[in-house]
């Protein structure tokens, strides 16, 4: 008999602990409370959707034509749910990420043209001087053996552009002050209760959500201390992210934000734009210690194109792996890792009856690791991204349809430049022991943080 050598088997990047059996109102509860991607049952990576009823009939669906359905062709049907606004609402208003109907889509119309392509391209050397710094402090650890937690890192990167291309050059705004109050309002505000299990309407308290008003307040102060200073003050030679807002205006109607909403979308750009950024650097830095192979590849390929030098946008192109991988970490870590919806008419989705008030859950966790839809749907292959080949509701980092999100290209663009950046001048080494754990409250987060160690170049 031929002896046969047994295959090692696949070694996986860290992976957050789905259900394995069916859960109750008070069990649902406590995994949403603990992690909510443990409410995920582990059957979502292979079902086209799950269907179920803990206080509230619910169903979870990860098949992309339904989710075209949903996010596209039947968007208005599908509006983002009670517990979505009542987490994210009391801070970002009645901006794009809450608004709905006819109110979302004249605040989208006046948007759009603020994140043009030239607009976000004229925004890269923030990015840069970002990188540059991140380089300054990484490279105080370097060699010394101290592991550096490069989540930490990433927040204090991607919080400096998006300050800078908020409220650039003002120096009143206290910016410390409001990273602070932003990380206190989603520690706060984000556990799920158990009247969100229950769908109770809006209007019924949740107690842990009234605590954090005054942090709230505190927000919306901020902004609208910045907004006055900047409404008293000379005209920047280069528009910020605030002048480009304040110049915006529907070209269907001419309606212009007001001062509310000015706050609110700003708000909802600062709160949204660095954490989800800082999250997919630290889970592609995480990767690339995982799979040092990768890691030097992405390196050569940095450096032939950078030479010594900071990336900039025009580089961006030329180094593909570098943007494979962050398209992988976006999928195995999606910052936004569950989408969910109240459906408003009765539907059927798969051959499963939708009634009105029904929520409707879209796992993008669950369905970036489907098995129907990817090969080997764990593991790190950013190669998987160099001729794609899935359905695009399949791959949902940003949403899609009219809904996507409208600073996609502005975290793509910033992404890019930072993870070369960093590549072409250090080597990252993953920690024994040290694995983090996706842990999603709103954004899918790294618990116990990303700790390497690094080496120059």
């Amino acid at each position: 008999m031929d002896h046969v050598t047994p295959t090692a088997p696949l070694r996986l990047p860290a992976r957050a602990p789905l259900g394995r059996k069916p859960l109750g109102i008070v069990a649902s509860l406590r995994a949403a409370r603990r992690n909510l991607l443990e409410i995920i049952p582990e059957l979502a990576t292979y079902a086209p959707i799950i269907s179920g009823n803990t206080g509230a009939r619910w169903h979870m669906v990860m098949d992309p034509d339904a989710a075209r359905h949903i996010l596209k062709d039947r968007v208005e049907d599908y509006p983002k749910s009670v517990v979505t606004k009542l987490i994210l609402g009391p801070a970002v208003g009645k901006g794009l990420f809450v608004a709905e109907g006819a109110e979302w889509r004249w605040q989208r119309r006046a948007a759009a043209p603020v994140f043009a392509l030239r607009n976000m391209q004229a925004l890269a050397p923030v990015m840069q001087a970002a990188a540059q710094a991140s380089v300054a402090r990484i490279g105080q650890h370097a060699g010394t053996g101290r592991a550096v937690d490069l989540h930490q890192e990433m927040v204090t990167a991607t919080f400096e552009v998006i300050s800078e291309v908020t409220f650039s050059g003002d120096e009143g705004f206290d910016r410390a002050a409001i990273h602070r109050a932003i990380d206190a309002y989603i520690a706060r505000t984000a556990k799920v209760s158990l009247l969100d299990f229950f769908a109770l309407p809006g209007w019924v308290p949740r107690p842990h959500r009234i605590a954090s008003a005054h942090i709230v307040r505190e927000l919306k102060r901020h902004a609208d201390a910045a907004i006055a200073a900047r409404d008293s003050g000379r005209a920047k030679p280069l528009p910020d992210l605030l002048d480009l807002l304040k110049g915006a205006s529907d070209p269907e109607t001419g309606r212009a934000l007001n001062a509310a909403e000015l706050r609110d979308n700003l708000l909802t750009f600062i709160v949204a734009g660095h954490e989800t950024t800082a999250l997919t650097l630290a889970w592609a830095l995480y990767l690339c210690a995982f799979d040092p192979a990768i890691q030097t590849a992405a390196r050569e390929q940095a450096q032939a194109v950078l030479g010594g030098r900071v990336a900039s946008v025009e580089d961006l192109d030329k180094m593909p792996l570098i943007q494979q991988i962050v398209q992988e970490s976006l999928r195995l870590y999606p910052p936004a890792g569950f989408l969910s919806r109240t459906a408003q008419k009765p539907d059927r989705l798969l051959g499963r009856e939708v009634r009105r008030g029904d929520t409707v859950m879209l796992p993008i966790y669950a369905l970036h690791r489907h098995h129907a839809l990817w090969d080997e749907p764990d593991a790190f292959r950013p190669a998987r991204f160099a001729t794609p080949t899935h359905d695009r509701y399949a791959f949902l980092p940003f949403g899609a349809g009219p809904r996507i999100c409208i600073g996609a290209g502005f975290a793509l663009q910033e992404a890019g430049i930072i993870l070369a950046t960093l590549l072409s001048r250090f080597a990252f080494t993953a920690v024994p022991g040290k694995d983090p754990v996706p842990e999603m409250i709103i954004t899918t987060r790294p618990k116990g943080g990303i700790w390497l160690t690094v080496q120059a170049m």
